[in-house]
């Protein structure tokens, strides 16, 4: 398998996390996002993925998968353990609904493409642009808050699907200087996976092509 990542895309981070605890081993293609105009616009590139985007799975003999939540899903059915969701119905549509907020509420509003057109579009100076995203990304992590359990990671004693997602998107606060002392839950998963190998492997900092 290859994977096509960026170093800060907060979407490839969570893949990069799931393949770290399942111990899954890929080949890596580093695709810059802001060079030469972006690296995702090149021809060959789009030939992988029509939407110009990072994450892309490339899987030997069978083509590619796209998007973080079906990268995800795909290495949950071929390496189910250790599981990113729990065997209960119900807390695994917990551990769901709380990833949810994240990939589908949450970090949309705050992607290169939404915030390029804010600036462009509607000529949004860099104050308003931040506020936007500490809005949506305070919002939403609040919601998150109130969804978590009291102890261990999200749902938990061992990270779940609701971590993989909660913890990038926490660099991505940190990026833009979001408020986070108000989320005692938060910050505690934040700090356990500050100590887990899993967590720290793909971390933005610990990649090759950070800058």
């Amino acid at each position: 398998m290859k994977l096509h990542t960026y170093w800060r895309s907060t979407s490839s981070y969570r893949v990069r996390i799931a393949l770290a605890l399942k111990g899954l081993e890929v080949e890596r293609a580093f695709v810059h996002l802001v060079r030469n105009s972006g690296e995702q616009n090149a021809p060959t590139f789009r030939a992988l993925n029509p939407q110009g985007r990072v994450p892309v799975l490339e899987i030997d003999g069978c083509g590619v998968i796209t998007q973080s939540p079906a990268i995800l899903e795909y290495l949950e059915e071929i390496s189910p353990m250790p599981a990113l969701l729990p065997s209960d119905p119900i807390q695994r549509a917990r551990v769901r609904a709380a990833a949810a907020i994240i990939g589908c509420d949450i970090h949309p509003l705050h992607n290169v493409g939404p915030l390029n057109y804010l600036r462009k579009t509607f000529g949004h100076s860099e104050p308003e642009i931040s506020g936007w995203i500490a809005t949506w990304i305070g919002q939403g992590l609040a919601a998150v808050e109130g969804l978590i359990e009291d102890e261990g990671f999200c749902f938990g004693p061992e990270p779940s699907l609701a971590d993989v997602y909660l913890v990038p998107q926490l660099y991505a606060a940190r990026r833009f200087n979001v408020p986070l002392e108000n989320l005692p839950r938060i910050l505690r998963v934040e700090r356990l996976a500050g100590e887990h190998r899993a967590f720290k492997s793909a971390h933005p900092s610990a990649q090759p092509d950070a800058e």
